[in-house]
């Protein structure tokens, strides 16, 4: 996998089906995202109750909600294999553009702007969070191993850091990135199934503790739909990466089969497998003594003591806590060390993390600046590395600036709002995706009833209930997370505001140049189908 060093101007082929599906389970990073989400869906109620307990139901929603856009990811990455950096922008304009009627094929460069630029409220947004997270995880290890005050400077000052890191790494190529995510997956996959082992052992050897939920049933069966469907609006964050590998097709020796295979496997490894179980274990463990958390009093007020759900909701790392406590009580009074050791792998798996982020991420906005439909500097191509600089940079300075805002100690609601700003966008693109996936096969003659219309037809359906979930929460939420929901909607609002006048004053509107047009002399991947 050696690095793509020629100076064509042209992106290399070097990943092999290893290095598609490592990278798009760098995005789904096995487990960090227990540490760092378990807060924030802790955190979320309706009205003034908490929708905790359907956290690993939620789970469950959100994962169906994935695995059938993926397949209709992986069926439009199989029909279109030469789709590059575009992904499902390109996708959306080669699913119209296939059709024999003019009527459709002029809707090709609306579908694939809609697309492209919706795409950016997740491409975009979600290595930003990443950065946040790690400004966060930063200031627990901090505030552990030296004992000081949490406070805002070290977790702001890291989250830049961290993210400038993370973009030189990426500026360098993809091939390093991936060797890179094969050791953080292996490392974090192995501790947080110890982690997870640790947990129910311990709840099933102190079974007269009390806890949140009150036996094993009580995490795998649904107290409330509606709060399963909350649940899930924060949940898609874990899973949403598999798609992204779409965008490194320009990348791949086999495009045609191992984008397919990456999309599946990457999921079905980390969602299906390593984030049900520990998000079982992390549930069937949180009580009154595991997950404890203490707000110091304001101005002479008494300091607060929670614990169970509430403690795990205030808490910026409930995880780590819930460690520590049990640590103390089972293994030798160790639960600091323990805790840090694991934050440490968490700190490494979101480095990787948001590395993968800025790789694919970039790749989409190279394809539409390529083709005239953003700005020019986003284009740029390295003439060393064969990576996308311009879009690198400009993503690592904005990672950094809303990561600072959301590495707040003690407030879960800056992270909260960019969260669910990020996930309404996923919804919005994978909704729009499986719709394309509906248009690309009507017309084909191997069409099949299940797999090109019940299946992306019901993924269509599921990401269009996420949406009301995340509308609906607003409305009737109550409290910070209907406001923190509210926020997220107008960041939505924003920047469908700023496509449409981006759109209207693109100095080359009306002379872009379309993805398919601008293929290779050879035979295009749309006349080919």
């Amino acid at each position: 996998m050696a690095e793509p060093t020629t100076g064509t101007g042209e992106m290399q082929r070097t990943l092999t089906l290893t290095g598609i599906t490592v990278n798009a389970m760098a995005l789904i990073a096995p487990g960090a995202f227990l540490w760092t989400t378990f807060a924030i869906q802790a955190s979320q109620v309706s009205g003034k109750t908490s929708t905790a307990p359907d956290m690993w139901t939620g789970l469950v929603f959100a994962l169906i909600l994935a695995l059938l856009t993926a397949y209709s990811y992986s069926e439009l990455a199989r029909i279109y294999p030469d789709a590059g950096t575009g992904s499902s922008y390109y996708f959306a304009e080669a699913a119209f553009l296939n059709k024999e009627k003019p009527e459709h094929q002029k809707m090709a460069r609306v579908a694939k702007l809609s697309v492209g630029w919706i795409s950016h409220l997740y491409y975009w947004l979600y290595p930003a969070i990443m950065v946040g997270f790690m400004g966060i995880l930063f200031g627990y290890i901090y505030q552990t191993a030296f004992h000081h005050t949490l406070t805002y400077i070290p977790q702001a000052g890291a989250a830049v850091v961290l993210a400038i890191i993370c973009g030189y790494i990426a500026f360098r190529g993809v091939s390093g990135s991936t060797l890179t995510s094969i050791v953080i997956n292996v490392i974090q996959i192995t501790c947080l199934t110890l982690v997870s082992l640790l947990f129910i052992i311990y709840r099933i050897g102190h079974g007269s503790e009390a806890y949140s939920l009150a036996n094993a049933g009580g995490v795998v069966i649904p107290h409330s739909l509606i709060h399963v469907l909350y649940q899930s609006t924060i949940a898609i964050l874990l899973l949403v990466g598999f798609e992204s590998v779409t965008a490194l097709g320009a990348e791949a020796k086999r495009p045609e089969k191992d984008i397919k295979s990456g999309i599946l496997l990457s999921l079905i490894i980390q969602g299906g497998i390593c984030y049900l179980f520990e998000y079982f274990a992390a549930n069937f463990v949180n009580g009154a003594t595991t997950a404890t958390f203490t707000i110091p009093g304001a101005s002479g007020a008494a300091a607060q003591h929670l614990t169970g759900y509430a403690a795990s909701g205030s808490d910026p790392a409930p995880i780590g806590t819930m460690i520590t406590n049990i640590g103390n009580q089972t293994l030798g009074h160790t639960g600091d060390t323990v805790s840090l050791i694991v934050a440490a792998t968490v700190l490494i798996a979101l480095l990787g993390t948001t590395l993968a982020c800025l790789n694919t991420g970039v790749r989409v906005t190279y394809a539409m600046a390529k083709d005239k439909e953003m700005p020019g500097i986003l284009g740029l191509l390295h003439g060393k590395f064969a990576t996308p600089h311009g879009g690198i940079l400009v993503l690592t300075i904005l990672s950094a600036a809303i990561g600072v805002y959301c590495a707040t100690p003690y407030n879960v609601d800056n992270i909260t709002q960019i969260t669910l700003a990020s996930n309404t966008g996923t919804f919005l693109v994978y909704g729009m995706s499986c719709i394309i996936a509906l248009v690309a096969f009507a017309s084909r003659h191997d069409k099949h009833m299940v797999k090109h219309l019940l299946i992306p037809g019901l993924g269509a359906l599921m990401n269009l209930a996420e949406l009301c979930g995340v509308v609906y929460l607003a409305i009737t939420g109550g409290g910070s997370g209907s406001k923190d929901a509210y926020k997220a909607l107008a960041i939505v609002g924003v920047w469908i505001v700023a496509g449409i006048v981006w759109v209207a004053v693109n100095p080359n509107k009306g002379h872009a140049r379309t993805v398919v047009e601008d293929r290779k002399p050879t035979a295009s991947p749309v006349a080919a189908v």
